[in-house]
């Protein structure tokens, strides 16, 4: 342990110092709440934990819905330990014995961090902070003016506070970081006039108009990186990604270790010259249609609901007049107990068909894609078993030759080993020949397994396992109502005596 801490006996954050802090904090109307419900780490939102004299951050896994936490005027050596609060919007960290800026990797919503007064020499680590809008590192080891550009990756920050350090002191100090950093409003306390601005976009232009151009480029790459990630969760909604363009082909081919020997084989790369289209044609019309029943898909499934709550709500309608009904005329004769067994199965009874039917009905629609990505993928197969047949005749001519010394072009190593004999060759061209077939039923299997996920995922929404379940006791009550009738029936009710 450091020498700076010989007067000091350093504290860690426990139980006890928790408990110690939030009693502290507690008001009177918390206090009732806490005695009336309980105490519970994860409803805690703000926590104080400053001249404390800790020396380490540990122990708030616990406080997962923190959005506030003051640690500052203490001596902490190392940030660490915040992993989990991801919630936390505001951090201070301020007055304590912090060398490297890490560990703030996952605090993805922090507005306002504070590390002032600390031993700090690099601007670092800080790339997830994004939402960032007042950063105070004033009173640090700050010494490289030209570090100061890293804020401009903040594009939210608005409040920034380096006075105290030794880059300071140099003469183009204000200019250079308002040039640089350009959206700020208050620099170390000070509001940012707009002479200051000019002035400084005036001196700095030629530094940060490559700068500009830089992150001009960059956003466009993201942007463009992010309309294509858009662009490929639209296509999983509709069960089609992968099938537009010659995503699918390519992959068939890229798993495929011995397909690039086999195209050295003559005649080979004329056959590989129509296959690719007639391939991607298919995929592409079978995409076509995907996103043009994704439309119609989701018209039917809000269809699908509201014919569902129209048949709920008439059924509730129905069941209460029934049930009206039946009280009136049975009440002053069936014990209680028949009027409410009959009760259940009035409601059962009205309500397992209506749902059974609209659910059933769902499942025949929804089934249509399937069966079109079944066939289309058909389609697939075909094209491939058509391919491997060609592929197959031309090594066995070319083995034909090759052992008859007829070949009139030299032919790689790999290749050559490929032919020779019979046997070799056919395993290779059929082995190949099963890597894209898989590659084809994996596609297939994926898009109909999300399809019925989804599919699963909607209907269990409205599916009450209970239906089923008391569907299935209908006969029962059924006959004990009819039992207990004929019980009653039997009964002689004596006549009143005059």
């Amino acid at each position: 342990m450091s020498h700076l801490y010989d007067n000091i006996k350093p504290n860690v954050i426990d139980d006890e110092l928790v408990q110690k802090v939030l009693e502290e904090e507690r008001t009177e109307d918390i206090e009732k709440i806490v005695k009336r419900e309980g105490f519970n780490l994860k409803d805690v939102k703000e926590l104080q934990l400053s001249f404390r004299n800790l020396l380490q951050i540990a122990n708030l896994w616990q406080f997962e819905n923190l959005t506030k936490l003051q640690l500052d005027n203490n001596i902490i050596e190392k940030i660490e330990a915040l992993e989990s609060l991801v919630h936390l919007v505001w951090l201070d960290l301020s007055f304590n014995n912090i060398e490297v800026i890490e560990g703030l990797d996952t605090l993805v919503k922090l507005q306002d961090l504070s590390l002032y007064s600390n031993r700090i020499s690099k601007i670092e680590n800080m790339d997830t902070l994004q939402e960032l809008q007042i950063f105070s590192i004033g009173k640090n080891n700050l010494t490289t003016l030209e570090d100061v550009a890293y804020f401009r990756r903040f594009k939210h920050l608005r409040t920034l506070n380096l006075a105290g350090n030794p880059l300071c002191d140099d003469k183009r100090y204000m200019l250079y970081v308002v040039a640089y950093v350009p959206n700020l409003v208050y620099l170390d306390f000070k509001l940012v006039r707009d002479s200051t601005v000019k002035e400084a976009v005036l001196q700095y232009q030629y530094h940060t108009e490559p700068l500009e151009q830089e992150e001009a480029e960059a956003l466009a790459q993201l942007e463009d990186k992010q309309a294509k990630q858009k662009e490929l969760e639209y296509h999983k909604t509709a069960f089609v990604e992968y099938l537009n363009g010659s995503f699918l082909f390519e992959s068939m081919f890229a798993e495929d270790t011995a397909a690039a020997k086999l195209a050295c084989l003559p005649g080979v790369n004329d056959l590989l010259q129509a296959y690719p289209s007639w391939f991607v044609s298919v995929c592409e019309s079978l995409f076509n249609y995907g996103l043009k029943e994704h439309e119609n898909r989701e018209a039917e499934v809000s269809h699908f609901y509201e014919c569902l709550n129209e048949v709920l709500t008439a059924n509730q309608q129905e069941g209460r007049k029934r049930i009206l009904d039946f009280e009136n005329q049975n009440s002053s004769q069936a014990p209680r107990l028949a009027f409410m067994v009959m009760q259940v199965y009035i409601v059962i009874s009205l309500l397992f068909p209506s749902v059974k039917e609209i659910l059933e009905e769902f499942k025949r629609n929804i089934a249509a894609l399937s069966l079109t990505i079944f066939y289309t993928m058909n389609q697939c197969r075909e094209l491939e078993n058509n391919h491997h047949e060609k592929l197959l005749e031309i090594s066995i001519t070319t083995l034909e030759k090759s052992l008859k010394n007829e070949l009139n072009v030299a032919l790689p190593a790999d290749v050559q080993t490929l032919l020779v004999d019979k046997t070799t060759i056919v395993n290779t061209v059929n082995a190949s020949h099963g890597t894209r077939l898989r590659s084809i039923d994996k596609r297939e299997s994926d898009i109909l397994s999300n399809i019925y996920h989804w599919q699963t995922s909607v209907t269990e929404q409205v599916r009450d396992p209970r239906i089923d379940r008391n569907h299935n006791r209908v006969k029962e009550i059924i006959l004990f109502i009819e039992n207990l009738q004929e019980e009653l029936d039997s009964i002689q009710i004596p006549e009143p005596m005059e």
